[in-house]
């Protein structure tokens, strides 16, 4: 089985591991629910930390959209790693609150990232779907899966109405603070056009505006933040290079090697270690 394999294309996915992996940058378009099965689930994103584990109470996580962030599936000692992934796409969503007669009534203004509470409601709801997950989704006709997808989400708000918002909030993103924003997520490794997108902007207002918040190009600053945040991690923090090349948005040591040497003069190896 390939991992992941979808089981209701572009909507429900199942996942399944025996060796940990650490995933490249991720970004979430949607809101997007995790039920863990197995294993370990960390996801990590300029503001959250979470991990969850699926053993016998197993998880669920609802990870707001429109995010960048990282994650690390971890089989357990002598066992798997499995869960299920159910994209809540925004055309399903706007027809849930149309036949359920739903809207949000403000800006949602919790966590971006929800461990949502366990009930037997919601855990009748994840045993029901494991079994179409493990068999590779071959009884699930695409009317079935939309059913089991809209069931989903009228359990989380059973559970948590204040997710009224999270949920049925269509609006464009709003213009955000550009340089709060660019400085708690430089080190994602996303194109420019999707950092004007995640901060509210076109990609012309967005250059116009970076520009004047940080006196330099996009690319330039992202690359010279990123080699200098580098530098104090291997010379203050004492970090090894092929430990942090990753985490700051560099497709590979080479590359960071090599513009590390263009910037500093040397490369990363050749640093000497500085008492903080």
């Amino acid at each position: 089985m390939t991992s992941p394999a979808e089981i209701l294309p572009g909507v429900i996915f199942y996942s399944y591991l025996s060796a940990e992996r650490r995933e490249k940058v991720c970004f979430w378009n949607n809101p997007t629910l995790i039920l863990q099965v197995s294993g370990q689930f960390t996801l990590e994103t300029s503001e959250q930390k979470i991990s969850m584990a699926g053993m016998a109470g197993r998880e669920m996580l609802l990870i707001g959209k429109n995010q960048l962030g990282t994650l690390t599936k971890t089989p357990l000692p002598g066992g798997n790693y499995e869960t299920i992934v159910i994209s809540l796409q925004e055309d399903l969503l706007r027809k849930i609150a149309l036949e359920e007669k739903l809207q949000a009534d403000g800006k949602y203004i919790g966590p971006p990232n929800v461990l949502i509470p366990t009930n037997e409601f919601l855990q009748g709801y994840f045993q029901s779907i494991v079994p179409y997950a493990r068999s590779s989704g071959a009884a699930m006709t695409d009317e079935m899966g939309i059913l089991k997808v809209k069931e989903g989400v009228k359990l989380l708000l059973l559970a948590l109405p204040g997710l009224r918002n999270f949920l049925f909030d269509f609006s464009e993103p709003y213009k955000i603070d550009l340089k709060k924003f660019m400085l708690s997520n430089f080190h994602f490794n996303v194109p420019v056009e999707k950092f004007a997108q995640l901060t509210g902007r076109s990609l012309a207002g967005f250059k116009r505006d970076f520009q004047k918040t940080f006196g330099s190009p996009p690319r330039r600053w992202l690359q010279d933040k990123r080699l200098t945040t580098a530098k104090y991690l291997i010379e203050i923090k004492h970090q090894k290079p092929s430990a942090i090349y990753l985490d700051l948005g560099f497709e590979s040591q080479a590359h960071f090697s090599h513009s590390f040497k263009k910037k500093f003069g040397k490369v990363p190896s050749e640093l000497t270690f500085i008492s903080p």
